[in-house]
């Protein structure tokens, strides 16, 4: 559980750190308040980069993007003082770009993919839970977004096939 009351870095010490930018989605998670819904939010804009290139090329830019967050997490999570401080967002960044390639392209789709990542991120069921408690590392932090982008994507493809969406 992250600690929020954690003190955030100054903007200027993220603009001069390559891992502290990327982990903080360039300043991004240092917004005060609800910084996880800001980085989700971040998450739209990865998506429109990514959807740019063909499914394999965005395959290989999620697995990297990932391998960079966890490296980045990683370092952020040693010069704060905690594996998953509050400023570091590029899991629910990374997360959210995964659930809207699920999503159908319309507002309720995004909407409904937005609200259920945030749901599936903050209530953590099993077995979020589980890694969320014991991989106290970069890996768990963005695991758990990422397990948390997989359970709204189920979501959403059922409710796109019922017709719900």
């Amino acid at each position: 559980m992250r600690d929020l009351s954690a003190p955030n870095p100054a903007l200027k010490d993220t603009l001069r750190s390559p891992h502290l930018l990327i982990a903080q989605c360039a300043g991004v998670g240092l917004i005060p308040l609800a910084p996880g819904t800001w980085g989700a939010l971040a998450g739209v804009g990865m998506y429109a980069g990514l959807s740019l290139f063909d499914p394999a090329i965005k395959v290989v830019g999620y697995v990297a993007i990932f391998i960079c967050a966890v490296w980045a997490v990683q370092r952020a999570g040693e010069d704060l003082g905690e594996h998953d401080h509050g400023s570091i967002v590029i899991d629910e960044a990374l997360a959210m770009s995964l659930v809207l390639e699920m999503a159908p392209s319309t507002a309720t789709g995004w909407i409904a993919a937005f609200a259920l990542f945030r749901l599936f991120d903050i209530w953590k069921p099993w077995p979020i839970d589980v890694v969320d408690r014991r991989l106290n590392n970069a890996f768990g932090v963005m695991l758990d977004d990422v397990l948390a982008a997989v359970y709204a994507a189920l979501v959403l493809f059922v409710a796109h096939a019922l017709g719900a969406l």
